[in-house]
């Protein structure tokens, strides 16, 4: 195969075989250029972004990649060119036109997976594969492979409105942006040559001959009918709510047949590859026995997509920063949630989703009575003692433990692996949320932009400090920035952990008992208040309000793995009640 010196452009080239000649040219494309952004189906004012801008670099630092909402433009693959070609072997000299059509190009799909919690791993910018040319000898080109982006559970996809500032042009918008400023006989000559491919030489003689303008106006038809198709859609635009993995259907057919390969689920299609390009033979007809050009590929189609992930945790906990929510989540799963614990506010930056398995008696995998959950600080340098004296010689590395771990989810685990899961009778899940304050609507802290993950939990519990000189002003704060944040929020509300009630014990005498009858008479002070003030609407099958339902106060000590039975034991009956209602509905 060697390069053509026919054409002069070096934007264009062409191919010469010996048993076939197929000329083609491509052209190079501008892709627009536009910064992502986060929209709503509103669009975000100038106040609104910069809050975002703002929380995001709060979100983000030391080195915590969490992502729960981004902005992704999305571009299917073009299709391939057709080809110009006339065979050619011995004693046939002038053989027929045998140039292949273009392969069609990628399509793209969305697709959750449990797999994932962030979108962090989500490319902002994503395209998919262009179809293959065609070539001579009736050689049609490779249709591209599909691309499938994966999101976790719990993903919202929404197509950005026409008028996003930050959206960017789809193809259409593109191509008109790229004509302006040109004479009507350039803008004609630039769309031809973006739509049509010719035989060297033959450009000119082909735009005089009958035969290429009326397949001129056949393929301007085409267009027009894609771009109405396109408007169509875009009058229903894409909003995908991606809660439950998907699963194909002969997976769900159990009189499926034997011996045969199951299609693999591909998700959700958003934006359709370009059809490929016809060949000469396409155009050949009584009047025109040796057509000279062809076809070429149409683009892709392009979107910009707002995700937005909520995460899909049956019990969210909401408190003051330094409440103790992260060692709690700690104190609930054993130790396996290694959030970060310290004595300064905002330590918890983002969400953290950690599952709680409990068994038939109320007990839950890695329940210790006494337990200590220590500051992180603190229980590193527990660590390097341990490492510095030798304790720790025998002990396996990273990569080992990596490694035992990935056997282990290979295989299925067994009683002697995982001892408590022949006691697990249920399991639910738990998010650690970053601290909630006073003003946070007005980007005070970390703002309300971590809530989102908490839309869609079964239940919600307010955790307080009950050292704190007035726990029940925090509750009053929290439950006031839920209803800000949205109307109705609070009433997931169902219990009250009273953290921290080890700083409330006397050291012993009667000093001692003193300070305990104070942190009782707190403690009362607290149901009071959550029994008076902080009563939940219960709304009838009419939507009327038939009655308050009272939130259940408790006092624990997460540091000391204290009265966490009872929490684990109401978490238990609220997750069991939201899902027997979800059922239902």
């Amino acid at each position: 195969m060697r390069c053509s010196s026919l054409l002069k452009s070096p934007r264009h080239f062409s191919y010469q075989v010996f048993s076939a000649k197929c000329f083609m040219s491509t052209v190079a494309e501008a892709g627009p250029s536009s910064a992502p952004a986060q929209s709503e189906n509103a669009r975000p004012s100038e106040e609104e972004l910069r809050r975002r801008r703002r929380t995001e670099w709060k979100r983000r630092q030391n080195g915590q990649s969490f992502l729960d909402h981004t902005v992704i433009h999305v571009r299917a693959g073009n299709g391939g060119d057709g080809c110009v070609a006339f065979h050619r072997e011995l004693f046939k000299p002038y053989g027929p036109p045998s140039g292949g059509n273009g392969g069609r190009g990628g399509d793209v799909y969305i697709m959750p997976t449990p797999h994932l919690t962030t979108l962090s791993s989500v490319p902002t910018r994503i395209r998919a594969q262009h179809g293959g040319n065609g070539q001579g000898t009736w050689q049609n080109g490779r249709n591209a492979p599909p691309l499938v982006i994966k999101v976790p559970l719990g993903t919202i996809v929404r197509e950005l409105a026409p008028d996003d500032p930050r959206r960017s042009k789809d193809e259409y918008e593109a191509e008109y942006e790229a004509l302006q400023g040109l004479s009507p006989q350039e803008r004609r000559a630039k769309m031809r040559e973006k739509r049509w491919v010719h035989y060297p030489e033959y450009a000119d003689d082909n735009a005089q001959r009958e035969d290429f303008k009326h397949a001129e106006r056949v393929q301007f038809a085409a267009e027009r009918e894609r771009r109405r198709a396109r408007r169509l859609r875009a009058e229903n635009p894409i909003y995908l709510d991606l809660d439950k993995p998907e699963e194909a259907a002969e997976a769900a057919d159990p009189n499926a047949p034997l011996g045969h390969r199951r299609t693999e689920p591909m998700g959700h299609l958003i934006a359709q590859g370009g059809a490929g390009g016809l060949g000469n033979p396409a155009f050949l007809s009584p009047t025109n026995r040796s057509p000279k050009w062809a076809t070429r590929g149409a683009e892709g189609e392009r979107i910009s997509l707002s995700l937005e992930l909520k995460l899909l945790a049956d019990v969210g906990l909401v408190g003051m920063p330094n409440a103790g929510k992260s060692t709690l989540l700690r104190a609930l799963t054993g130790g396996r949630a290694r959030t970060e614990v310290a004595g300064y506010a905002f330590t918890t930056l983002n969400p953290v989703v950690a599952v709680v398995r409990v068994a038939s008696d109320g007990a839950f995998d890695g329940y210790a009575e006494g337990a200590v959950h220590d500051e992180t600080r603190v229980e590193e340098a527990y660590e390097r003692d341990l490492l510095d004296s030798g304790a720790l010689a025998d002990a396996l590395t990273r990569n080992q433990r990596r490694a035992l771990e990935a056997r282990a989810r290979e295989a299925a685990l067994t009683e002697a692996d995982d001892p408590f899961a022949a006691l697990e009778a249920f399991r639910f899940t738990v998010a650690d949320n970053p601290g909630l304050i006073e003003r946070a609507a007005a980007n005070v802290g970390l703002g309300h932009s971590f809530l989102r993950s908490m839309e869609r939990s079964l239940a919600l519990a307010y955790v307080v400090d009950l050292a704190a000189p007035a726990p029940w002003d925090e509750l009053r704060v929290l439950r006031d920035e839920l209803e800000q944040y949205k109307s109705g929020m609070s009433a997931k509300a169902r219990m009250v952990v009273a953290n921290k009630a080890d700083l409330l014990a006397g050291a012993g005498g009667e000093e001692g008992q003193e300070q305990i009858e104070e942190a009782k008479a707190k403690l009362a002070r607290l149901e009071a208040f959550v029994k008076k003030e902080m009563g939940v609407p219960i709304e009838d099958a009419q939507g009327k309000i038939a009655g308050e339902r009272p939130l259940d106060v408790v006092p624990v000590s997460a540091k000391y793995s204290m009265n966490l039975r009872k929490v684990v034991r109401l978490m238990r009956t609220y997750v069991e009640e939201a899902r027997e209602q979800k059922v239902a509905s």
